[in-house]
């Protein structure tokens, strides 16, 4: 009796040690699948200051004639970007935005959207999990002619 179980215990413990295994190969294939690569930076349209990833693909264009705070914003496609849901801000992005001049007013920020400034230019970006948005603010000149 004994020796069946102990073969019982042992065919157990190999199955739990193969699922485990099957576990860890899957999570690191998830998590590997969920990274984004940066290749270098170019300017964006919106503003020469603004770094973008290169190897982002620019998806819309937009301008904002009426609206009383915005200008212009651009939306790109970098895949994970954001990571899962967009949870997850890429740090090396907002680093190089920081090397760039750029100033996160951290007290503004509200969920997926960061506002930074450098000089007198506002900006927000919106981090999704595989997109970002850029929205340029009207400075304070476009919003004092506005009010008159």
């Amino acid at each position: 009796m004994s020796t069946k179980r102990i073969r019982l215990g042992l065919l157990t413990v190999s199955l739990l040690s193969v699922l485990l295994l099957l576990f860890f190969i899957f999570w690191t294939q998830r998590l590997t699948n969920s990274t984004y690569e940066i290749k270098g930076y170019v300017s964006s349209a919106l503003h020469r200051d603004i770094p973008v990833p290169a190897n982002a693909k620019l998806i819309e264009s937009q301008g904002y004639s009426d609206h009383p705070t915005l200008t212009l914003s651009e939306t790109y496609e970098l895949k994970h970007i954001g990571g899962e849901q967009g949870l997850y801000p890429p740090e090396d992005y907002f680093q190089k935005l920081h090397e760039a001049g750029w100033t996160e007013l951290k007290e503004e920020r509200m969920g997926h959207i960061h506002v930074l400034y450098k000089e007198e230019v506002r900006i927000a970006i919106e981090i999704r999990e595989d997109t970002f948005q850029i929205f340029l603010f009207h400075s304070d000149e476009d919003r004092r002619q506005n009010l008159g």
